[in-house]
């Protein structure tokens, strides 16, 4: 390598600033010993990190400029091995790699802190606006029961227990004038799992069953109360435990209430 090559290789300024190994830095005072032109590239080099520094450092008087200066002249003198600014540029790295760790460590604990916060916030958001919807359904369900209560225009039926559960009963509102029908289901049992109760409209003469409705979702409703399908002429009513879904005419063995209108 041409003499000029290996000074624009830069090598020089790593040589200078301690940043090359052991070798490297033996090739580069063998180089320097041999090509004059290198050596004075060096020393140049020193002297600009020298007038660097200076713009930074605290002022000395001239005498001591003198002498720092005297030493730092280097044209008759062997090139001096900078082991000691390599070491330190090896330990300054090693600080800034580790404080940049440390840097990155916090910024993603706060991050995963942050993100945490975030998704209890959406979490507890959640859990309120579900017991919003279900105090504002219970409070629909608590109207509903007190105006089917006080309608004066309702007739009221009281279904008693039949054999297969003779402590059960229930209570049916029913206007005549619009054939609306509410059943307060709340003397019955809750049904067994997948089994529901069916309100039946019952012409007794012959004996004439309807189905209507079913009373679904029956540990979701406080209130017992149930709206069924509308009925024009029964003259009793009666309540059945029959499968999910409904039978089609009432399983008489599971006969729960049974009332006249």
């Amino acid at each position: 390598m041409e003499t000029k090559e290996y000074i624009d290789s830069g090598i020089l300024e790593l040589y200078v600033y301690g940043l090359l190994s052991d070798t490297e830095n033996e090739e580069v005072t063998t180089m320097a010993n041999k090509h004059p032109e290198i050596k004075e590239e060096i020393i140049a080099i020193e002297k600009a990190i020298v007038a660097l520094s200076s713009s930074f450092s605290p002022f000395h008087s001239v005498a001591n400029y003198e002498k720092i200066k005297a030493k730092l002249e280097l044209k008759h003198t062997p090139v001096i091995e900078m082991e000691t600014s390599r070491n330190w540029a090896q330990y300054i790295g090693w600080a800034a790699a580790v404080l940049l760790l440390v840097g990155i460590g916090f910024q993603y604990n706060q991050l995963e802190q942050t993100s945490n916060q975030v998704v209890s916030t959406e979490i507890e958001k959640a859990k309120v606006e579900k017991e919003l919807n279900q105090l504002e359904l219970k409070n629909k369900q608590n109207e509903i029961g007190l105006a089917v209560v006080r309608d004066t225009k309702n007739t009221v039926v009281s279904l008693g227990g039949q054999a297969v559960a003779p402590e059960s009963s229930a209570k049916v509102y029913w206007n005549k004038e619009t054939q609306v029908v509410y059943v307060d289901a709340a003397g019955l049992p809750e049904p067994p799992k997948g089994m529901v109760y069916q309100v039946w409209a019952l012409k007794l003469n012959p004996l004439t069953p309807t189905s209507i409705g079913l009373l679904d979702k029956f540990d979701e409703n406080n209130q017992r109360i149930f709206a069924v399908n509308n009925t024009a002429d029964a003259e009793a009513f009666g309540i059945t435990l029959e499968p999910a879904g409904g039978s089609l005419s009432p399983t008489m063995e599971q006969l729960y209430t049974l009332g006249k209108v």
